[in-house]
């Protein structure tokens, strides 16, 4: 397994794997509507957009497999909502279903908690579905659970919570 920061060309692939992993991980949890209302080309050309356009601060890491397939991917950055105790958040970690469990998750996590440090940050948040099957990863890998509020999925309010680390050095030795 090979983990490596994105380029452009890898935006087919990340957005094939963040379409899936939606598809499977949240049925059942999101609206169908919400569900729905995306597509591989949507996806794909968002993450044209992102990867187009660098910022410097966001970090985008892919997992691929050993004949190069995007497996996994992972985006890190500051924290976007202004928090005094997080500075770093990881904004998304996505694992293609029949890829999960086999650590994959936790090096990605790792790769993006370096680059973070990296940058100056030293503390980590990360927010999740509540009704999420696979919030308990994030417990397993030491977070938190430190914050909770609503979103919106679809019109639907749906509670999500917040995991943090306030050494992001314990992610980053993983």
């Amino acid at each position: 397994m090979l983990i490596r920061e994105a380029v452009l060309g890898d935006a087919a692939g990340i957005a094939r794997v963040h379409y899936d992993t939606w598809q499977t991980a949240f049925r059942g949890v999101v609206p169908d509507e919400y569900l729905q209302s995306t597509s591989y080309e949507k996806r794909q050309s968002a993450w044209e957009s992102a990867l187009r356009r660098p910022n410097g601060t966001k970090f985008v890491g892919v997992a691929e497999d050993e004949t190069g397939q995007i497996v996994g991917f992972a985006v890190g950055g500051p924290e976007r909502t202004g928090d005094a105790e997080y500075d770093g958040e990881l904004e998304a970690v996505y694992i293609l279903q029949r890829h999960q469990r086999q650590g994959i998750g936790r090096s990605l996590v790792a790769w993006t908690a370096k680059k973070l440090a990296q940058a100056g940050m030293g503390s980590l948040l990360v927010w999740t579905l509540a009704d999420s099957p696979y919030r308990q990863f994030y417990e397993v890998s030491g977070g938190k659970q430190v914050r909770e509020t609503e979103r919106s999925f679809g019109g639907v309010m749906l509670k999500v919570v917040g995991y943090g680390w306030s050494d992001i050095q314990l992610l980053a030795d993983d």
